[in-house]
């Protein structure tokens, strides 16, 4: 062997490499697998890439992750972009979350400082009480490479303990711990946790709870057949009785895919089981409370049919929030003593204009908020006693409005409202005097860099002539001369309305370069009452896409921008939306970043939280329905030889609610049938899932990722990477 030639044909490849970044991974091989569905016989051509326990799939995608990382590298503003996300960060003096207060005003909640990662639990007894910190989840299973999570905080009515469920790596597979108001962590852990719903019983030293079949994301039967259980402290969790299941109750016939929920209500000493899924209808019974938990037998009060969303309970009546003949909502009341529907009296009627989105009771009466077209909130008072609601003058014209109250039985009620441009606060509201206060856990922040940035709500026609709500934020100075840069993002599912929050961690500071952010309100969501939500659903999810792309067409017409300068975005099941209006018209975009993104639907239902997602999109297992699941699968509409845009598909290996091999097969096909310049570029979070539970730096990673790749492929200048000179 000549060393010597040896040495400087690697010195040559080292130098290249160095001059132009990371080398770019090879295509992956097609190996195509052939199913046939009712006749139709559809290839897959990256099926292996559904191992992720292969070491050749994971070289891959970590292949990929490092070529993807390195070309976001080099986009010369992304540096100073994370610096100014982090500033304004670090402007807040702390971000205030999941705060909960009991009845007799212990206040519990997580609390992020801004040099902090992540948020930790802390205490205080009133509004105005010292605080004192309970649990760090940083000093949790001390690793230097898991990131601890706290992703819910449930106390019981004492006030003296907490229950809260952590979770490493954005996973969600969480384990639920007992801490008190002294800090001291019981023994117990339980794992399997994922929305475990703790509910405390009255003696405050034991509760039901909710666990899994496995903690592992990727185990197909991960979320089936889970079950209730009731714990005692000081008790083996291992001897916990299994008190509401598809076991215990066979005669309820819950489903595998059906997540049973236990709640206590000590207004009428009852336990409600909840059995619910994506479908936003629940099923809900009722058993009294016994001296000693055991499997009971429940009555029904509510099934499918009755199209209930939401219940709360006093002491005289249970109240539902259905749209069932009203698809803007309303609320109906049954006595506790005689909880049949049938009898049910309408207490709220359906609004003709706007849905009813939340409701909340306080002794005083019902508080109800409305919101039109998605994104202009108002908030209704029932005083008891009254027929007639009061609509309330919120402190400003808001975008959102949630409610925090303590009980049915008292009379405290905590509205926080929010808007696109309008800082997040929250007011305890005195029925009384009819008035607001504004009660911060943390102070106040000016951000003068978006003093000039507005928002504005228009209505446009989509393809069908069905008129869609389209937000849009920019700053007031600009010109509409078909030449701004555009980042335009929508959801379309699970009857989910994409509300006004403001966010300084990514809307906002992406308009602070200039560029105009776009939210289409498109069928599938719930931004026009559960009829907008059925009008993309199934069958009719093509309209989700459809609204997006005369979005874009509309944006395109009254010069806000050109196709050149549009980029499209969005997550989860919002992937559908993104990787369909690619697929359907790559032509009119020049960027798209679908995040965690639902891609393959056709095979979705074999992942592990494919199952409960069938209520939403379909099953494959019957004809129609599959129909309309290849239709919305983005995966099988990839037509090779096409000139796409400039595509950042990302996953997560610990999502559990997207598994990571979706948009690996989507990015494999796209990048081997596009024939553009454009780069398509394929990032896996190997220490992140969902993107719940990230860290304060992740999370401003993958903002200044989706903002830099959004704008250096849309022609932005100060994120341009400068042209290389050829060796």
């Amino acid at each position: 062997m000549n060393t010597r030639f040896t040495l400087t044909i690697v010195s040559l490849l080292s130098a290249v490499a160095h001059d132009f970044g990371q080398i770019k991974p090879q295509p992956a091989t097609e190996k195509i697998v052939t199913d046939e569905y009712f006749g139709e016989k559809i290839e897959d051509p990256y099926r292996y890439l559904e191992n992720l326990t292969d070491p050749n799939v994971v070289t891959w995608m970590k292949s990929n992750t490092d070529y993807a990382q390195a070309k976001l590298n080099e986009v010369p503003e992304r540096q100073n972009l994370i610096k100014k996300l982090k500033e304004f960060d670090a402007r807040k003096e702390s971000t205030i979350t999941f705060l909960r207060i009991t009845e007799n005003n212990n206040y519990f909640y997580l609390k992020r400082n801004a040099n902090e990662e992540n948020g930790k639990l802390y205490h205080r007894v009133g509004y105005k009480g010292a605080e004192k910190l309970l649990f760090d989840p940083d000093t949790y299973k001390k690793s230097a490479k898991v990131n601890y999570n706290i992703s819910s905080i449930t106390p019981n009515e004492k006030g003296d303990k907490v229950a809260i469920e952590i979770a490493p790596s954005g996973s969600e597979s969480a384990e639920l711990l007992i801490v008190n108001i002294n800090g001291k962590v019981y023994p117990e852990i339980y794992d399997k946790c994922w929305f475990s719903s703790p509910s405390w019983l009255p003696d405050g030293n034991s509760f039901t709870y909710g666990r899994l079949n496995s903690a592992d994301v990727t185990d197909p039967n991960r979320l089936l057949h889970s079950k209730v259980y009731y714990h005692k402290l000081g008790e083996d969790p291992k001897k916990d009785i299994e008190y509401f299941s598809d076991i215990t109750n066979p005669e309820l016939k819950i489903n595998a895919e059906e997540f049973p929920l236990n709640y206590y209500d000590k207004n009428s000493n009852k336990n409600y089981g909840l059995v619910l899924t994506v479908d936003n209808r629940m099923k809900l019974y009722t058993t009294d409370l016994a001296a000693n938990l055991k499997p009971a037998k429940w009555t029904t009060l509510v099934d499918k049919s009755d199209e209930v969303t939401n219940f709360n309970v006093d002491k005289e009546s249970i109240y539902y929030l259905t749209y069932k003949n009203a698809s803007n909502y309303k609320i109906i009341k049954v006595p506790v003593s005689n909880p049949d529907i049938k009898n049910a009296v309408t207490v709220i009627d359906e609004p003709k204009n706007g849905n009813i989105t939340d409701f909340r009771l306080t002794k005083d009466g019902l508080y109800y908020s409305l919101t039109e077209n998605g994104v202009e909130a108002k908030v209704y008072y029932l005083a008891k006693g009254k027929k007639d609601p009061v609509e309330l003058k919120l402190p400003f014209q808001a975008g959102s409005a949630t409610f925090l109250t303590v009980s049915e039985d008292k009379s405290e009620i905590w509205i926080t409202i929010s808007g696109w441009t309008s800082p997040t606060k929250r007011y305890l509201y005195n029925p009384t005097s009819n008035t607001f206060t504004y009660q911060p856990l943390t102070k106040a922040i000016e951000y003068p860099e978006f003093k000039d940035i507005v928002s504005k709500e228009v209505m446009i026609p989509s393809y069908d002539g069905v008129m869609v709500p389209v937000s849009i934020i920019y700053n007031k100075n600009i010109k509409l001369n078909g030449d701004n840069p555009v980042l335009m993002m929508g959801y379309g599912a699970y009857g989910i309305s994409m509300e006004p929050r403001f966010s300084t961690g990514f809307t906002l500071p992406y308009c602070t370069y200039g560029g105009i952010y776009v939210i289409t309100h498109v069928r599938g969501g719930g931004e026009l009452g559960e009829a907008w939500h059925k009008a993309g659903f199934k069958t009719t999810k093509p309209n989700t896409w459809k609204d997006l792309i005369a979005t874009a067409e509309y944006l395109i017409k009254e010069k806000y921008t050109s196709p050149k300068r549009l980029a499209i975005w969005s997550a989860s099941a919002g992937g559908i939306l993104i990787g369909r209006a690619i697929t359907e018209r790559p032509d009119l975009f020049a960027a798209a970043i679908p995040e965690v993104g639902s891609f393959n639907t056709i095979r979705s239902e074999v992942s592990p939280n494919g199952p409960g997602n069938v209520p939403e999109f379909g099953t494959v297992k019957d004809p129609t329905e599959f129909k309309a699941l290849l239709e919305m699968d983005s995966y099988h509409h990839i037509k090779k030889g096409t000139a796409y845009p400039a595509t950042l598909i990302t996953a997560g290996i610990n999502d559990p609610r997207v598994i990571a091999w979706e948009p690996s097969k989507f990015a494999a096909s796209l990048q081997n049938a596009n024939t553009s310049d454009k780069p398509i570029l394929f990032y896996t979070d190997f220490e992140s899932g969902h993107g719940m539970g990230d860290s304060a730096t992740k999370a401003i990673e993958k903002s200044s990722n989706l903002i830099s790749f959004a704008y250096a492929n849309t022609g932005h200048p100060k994120f341009q990477t400068p042209k290389k000179l050829k060796p």
